[in-house]
């Protein structure tokens, strides 16, 4: 049996760290931490060739740093549909955060901000051309928000490093989009 690719398996990890870790018979703690062998047991059932270096590897050689190990305990640094305590490093130097967006969204976005739907905080950050890979994600005319860091300190919301430059913030009010191209 051929080994699965990296990406193939990040995606099942994300998913079930994510979204559904009891789907997969995992119980995580409140800070989303599970077993790192009980993961790699899940991920068996449906690529079982995986063992823990190959997790291992997808974890450092993430680009996004989407995974954090803990000693014997591994999660998703951000994304989660269910509630977790991730206790991450605030950021208090970015100026500006991007986020992208199908442009058919953009009349409510304008209006009401950016939530974070179905999860848990809204997903920014550092990087233009990641906004723009991940708004495509959802669709090929793609809006890039410019956010205002600093407005959302004065909003009183906290940006969080969530990843090497993924920001995570509570929401993003209207007054806080600086501009769309």
């Amino acid at each position: 049996m051929r080994r699965p690719t990296r990406t193939r398996v990040s995606k099942l990890m994300a998913y079930i760290l994510r979204h559904s870790p009891e789907e997969f018979g995992l119980k995580p703690d409140v800070e989303g931490f599970v077993s790192l062998g009980e993961l790699v047991k899940a991920l068996k059932t449906v690529y079982s060739d995986v063992d823990e270096e190959f997790v291992r590897e997808i974890v450092v050689h993430d680009p996004k740093g989407r995974y954090e190990i803990r000693g014997n305990k591994i999660r998703a640094r951000y994304g989660h549909s269910f509630p977790v305590s991730l206790n991450h490093e605030e950021d208090t130097e970015s100026r500006f955060l991007y986020h992208g967006t199908p442009r058919r969204n953009l009349p409510s976005i304008l209006k009401e901000g950016l939530k974070p739907m179905k999860r848990q905080f809204v997903h920014l950050t550092t990087s233009k051309s990641e906004a723009l890979e991940t708004g495509r994600r959802h669709g090929r005319d793609v809006a890039l928000l410019i956010i205002d860091a600093d407005c959302l300190r004065r909003e009183g919301l906290k940006v969080y490093k969530a990843g090497k430059n993924v920001r995570i913030v509570e929401r993003v009010p209207p007054d806080c989009i600086m501009l769309k191209i």
